[in-house]
């Protein structure tokens, strides 16, 4: 952690002697991968963060926006990489999946993707929510920007952000017609290619289409299934938009389809076998999982509806309308061995629809939006838990119990929300809004025990049931208030003061992983009934209260751009999913596990984020030649004040939050110099995280602090019809855990010691060219 502390001193020292050594600065630009209200040091950036279009410096919360060209030009290719650059930020790819995305702002979030659990941070694809993690690792391409909104987000953008927001936000079809095709090759037999084709029909409608291969060799392998790769990639994706404007009436319809038909990302163990002696392997990226009874696949589609109507100058109606449906199977294999030590084929269906309703005004000095959402969605998890080795010898494999669980979760929500600015003075201006919703969750709950090999939803099959441990069907309604206000003070156009309240809440439910015939006599009345196992499985909402105080400002004659914040959140009524293990058979091993989801206790999440970015010279070497600097750092002080375990036991000083690192930095810089009838872009940046614990326990899948270091150079001639660039991903081949499974630490399943970790990618170097025609 010293090494942190000095790493971080430097970062901070060298930003800070780039802001004050320059000349003239204006906003973080998107061009640089930082909030900003300017691009190439004369266009506005303009956010929806408050669902209406606005300069990104008059809006008084933390928000980070990256322009598409931006991701482009730093060999950006996945969602899941923004989070080097953003404060307070952590997205992986979940545990045991291609394409499952794990999320946190500020020490809040949820990485159990099972249905029955609800995530922390929304995600958004033009302004529709997904409401499931399966198939949200984006891939990048064709967007315009995408937005960070850090904090609770729970009066504009409603259920499931209390810990923020992500906004990706796809391109808008260009006025003429274009052809863009863009190409990669690099590293791991990497092989992308993007064609983009648009052209107006008429004056008012505009239609475009895009089509995606995206794939890699792995970065290791499997070394018992033959050939089969561990991390690789094989993607194939559409798009498809028709727009439609004829000025007071914008139309725009688009839809979306993906197939991933990667092979199964697996663990790679940091134990020896326990009972078979497996050794660890050395090369953090193979696996020798054994489970093949479902192939890794993700399909997943869906589609948009935005009609927005000028009714005059200062009034518009506007309705979006979403739908989307995925499914996906894919092989666990806990004990990432031959042996079914702890094997989990899955299953995951989700679908939903949405709408929503929105009434804007822009008036003189009052503006803001009013509306109104709906969502009904349905979630589907269903997977079996393995352990045909108990008892007998692995290389025997004699059939041993299996026990099934299935969870059905069907979501509806309602709500009504408002949030309008009044320009008090040409200098104060206040906020208020809130948001009122219903939420309303029914879950079914199935378990059951089956012996001699997997259940029937992986078939074929040969197996008994034996036992239904919980067949259990309940419902529950969630209502919640969630307002903000916000105070911004702008002595000048190049100063925004701002201080924010803000709520969010997360609504509860029933822990899918839960078993009835685990229930106590928690009503004390002698019998085990109903109200006993409806109280075991359910768990309430969590809320957490935001206050903030920032400063966005514009120096030295649009040459220094800087966003200051400090923040304390009170989080009360953390929801903790847990399991235990369970030995039902009684030979003393734990054969299956139970879910416990508890709110275990309240947290506070308080911390600062500093954003930066800094023209340092302009125009030095010819014309158009620049030199720019950014940084983005987050320091984090995160604890809780009361953890209530399984057992009743506070043990507030023994927990930790998850995913969550005390400091996250980046700092990098831009070099132009132009070159023929163009500009070389030379691209550099270091982004360090601090130790961070995988789980609210600490163990051995705790990861250290690190940096990484990236970096790129670019060409783009003059008139932007091609470029060509070489990017570096991780120079150093640092190594760094993203996730795992750990069966040791607290609850212990499986005879092997179960103990598999998931890594960050290696070093890549790669190579991409686009054209437009």
């Amino acid at each position: 952690m010293k090494a942190t502390r000095f790493l971080v001193a430097g970062l901070l020292g060298s930003a800070a002697t780039a802001a004050f050594l320059t000349a003239p600065a204006s906003a973080q630009t998107a061009d640089a991968h930082q909030a900003a209200p300017v691009v190439d040091d004369d266009k506005v950036i303009v956010v929806t963060a408050r669902r209406r279009e606005e300069s990104i410096q008059d809006v008084p919360l933390s928000i980070t926006a990256i322009s598409g060209e931006a991701l482009a030009k730093n060999g950006t290719l996945e969602i899941t990489e923004i989070a080097q650059e953003v404060p307070n930020l952590t997205l992986e790819v979940s545990r045991g999946t291609n394409t499952t995305l794990t999320a946190f702002i500020r020490g809040v979030g949820q990485q159990d993707p099972v249905a029955g659990f609800e995530a922390g941070v929304g995600l958004y694809v033009d302004d529709i929510y997904l409401n499931r993690p399966q198939g949200a690792v984006l891939d990048i391409y064709d967007v315009e920007r995408i937005e960070v909104l850090r904090g609770p987000q729970g009066t504009l953008y409603g259920r499931n952000t209390i810990g923020g927001a992500i906004k990706y936000v796809t391109a808008a079809l260009p006025d003429e017609t274009e052809i863009k095709v863009r190409g990669t090759y690099g590293s791991y037999n990497q092989a992308d290619l993007i064609v983009t084709a648009s052209t107006p029909v008429s004056d008012s409608l505009k239609v475009g289409v895009s089509g995606a291969r995206l794939s890699r060799g792995g970065f290791g392998d499997n070394l018992v299934q033959e050939g089969v790769e561990n991390y690789n990639k094989d993607v194939w994706g559409a798009r498809g938009t028709i727009e439609f404007d004829n000025g007071p009436l914008f139309i725009r319809l688009s839809g979306d389809y993906v197939k991933d038909n990667s092979d199964p990302r697996q663990g790679h163990r940091l134990l020896p076998g326990a009972f078979s002696g497996a050794p660890v392997l050395d090369d953090v990226y193979d696996t020798r999982a054994g489970l093949d009874v479902v192939d890794q696949e993700v399909e997943a589609y869906g589609g948009g509806l935005t009609i927005a109507y000028e009714l005059n100058d200062t009034m518009t109606v506007k309705s979006i309308t979403g739908y989307r449906k995925d499914h996906s199977t894919t092989p666990i294999d806990f004990d990432s061995l031959p042996q079914a030590d702890l094997d989990v084929p899955a299953i995951y269906r989700n679908k939903q629809f949405s709408q929503e309703l929105q009434f804007l005004y822009e008036g003189d000095r009052l503006s803001g939006v009013l509306g109104a959402y709906y969502l009904d969605a349905s979630a589907f998890t269903a997977f079996d838990v393995a352990l045909f080795t108990t008892g007998a010898i692995p290389s025997v494999n004699l059939p041993g119990l299996n026990a099934q669980t299935l969870g059905d979760v069907d979501t509806k929500t309602w709500s009504i929300f408002g949030d309008f600015t009044y320009d008090l003075t040409d200098q104060f201006s206040l906020s208020l809004g809130g948001r009122y919703t219903w939420d309303k969750r029914t879950s079914r709950i199935l378990r059951t025990t089956f012996v001699g090999g997997y259940s029937d939803l992986f078939p074929p099959t040969d197996a008994v049931p034996i036992a239904v441990t919980s067949d259990f069907n309940g419902s529950a309604t969630f209502k919640e208030f969630t307002p903000r206000a916000s105070l911004s003070f702008k002595p000048n156009a190049n100063h925004t003061f701002y201080a924010t309240y803000s709520k969010g809440f997360k609504g509860g439910g029933f822990d899918p992983r839960g078993q009835t015939s685990q229930a106590p006599d928690l009503d004390g009345d002698g019998d085990i009934d109903y109200a006993d196992q409806y109280e075991f499985l359910s768990f309430a909402p969590e809320t957490v209260d935001s206050y903030e105080i920032g400063w966005k400002a514009s120096l030295l004659d649009d040459s220094l751009f800087i966003s200051l914040a400090a923040f304390k959140g009170d989080y009360t009524d953390v929801q903790i999913p847990g399991s235990v293990g369970v030995d039902s058979n009684g030979d003393g091993i734990s054969d299956s596990f139970v879910g416990i989801t508890s709110n275990a206790g309240d947290a506070d999440v308080n911390g600062v984020e500093f954003e930066g970015r800094a023209v340092v010279g302009r125009n030095f070497a010819g014309p158009g030649s620049r030199l720019t600097f950014n940084w983005a750092l987050g320091v984090l002080d995160a604890k809780y004040n009361t953890f209530i375990d399984a057992l009743g036991n506070d043990v507030a000083d023994q927990r930790v939050f998850q995913n969550t690192p005390d400091v996250t930095v980046n700092t990098g810089f831009d070099l132009g110099i132009p070159v023929a009838s163009g500009i070389v872009d030379f691209l550099g940046s270091v982004s360090l995280r601090s130790d961070a614990s995988q789980f609210e326990l600490p163990g051995p899948l705790d990861q250290d602090g690190y940096a990484l270091v990236d970096a790129s150079i670019v060409y783009t001639d003059d008139s932007d019809r091609w470029s060509i660039g070489v990017h570096g991903k991780n120079l150093f081949d640092q190594r760094y855990i993203v996730s795992g499974y750990d069966f040791v630490t607290g609850s212990v399943l499986g005879l092997e010691g179960n103990l598999t970790a998931f890594y960050g990618d290696p070093r890549r170097v790669f190579v991409t060219g686009q054209v437009k025609f």
